[in-house]
């Protein structure tokens, strides 16, 4: 009869475990270090990456920073967007005035700037 293989051996500092088809699978711990709230910009910038920079992905994955990297651009475009649109409505005049004179000239003023201002978060933030 044939030698027994072990059930576990260490290499390189990782952990191999013998499956039951005679071959060893790595032990890899992909659990997150944070579990954040990810919300649109944070999951668009995730799909950017997966598709369009696979090794970092997978080494932010691998590394437990993921989740809170997301999280991160999550909250820095909301900011950014937040500081956009307020700079924008002061330079084009878009007042609490406005507002009370004619609301639906403000709205769509406030939508119009609102959606150049995500334009040009999604252009610098998310899809480089």
């Amino acid at each position: 009869m044939g030698k027994e293989l072990p059930e576990v051996i260490v290499e390189h500092g990782i952990e191999y475990h013998l499956a039951e088809n005679g071959c060893y699978y790595p032990d890899i711990n992909v659990e997150q270090n944070t579990d954040y709230p990810v919300g649109k910009y944070g999951l668009m910038r995730g799909e950017y990456l997966m598709k369009n920079n696979r090794h970092r992905y997978f080494g932010m994955v691998l590394d437990g920073t993921w989740n809170e990297y997301l999280h991160g651009v999550d909250e820095e475009c909301y900011r950014e967007l937040e500081m956009a649109v307020e700079r924008i409505k002061e330079k084009e005049g878009v007042t609490e005035d406005l507002k009370n004179e004619d609301p639906i000239l403000w709205v769509g003023k406030v939508n119009n700037i609102m959606a150049r201002a995500e334009e040009e978060i999604l252009r610098e933030i998310i899809y480089v």
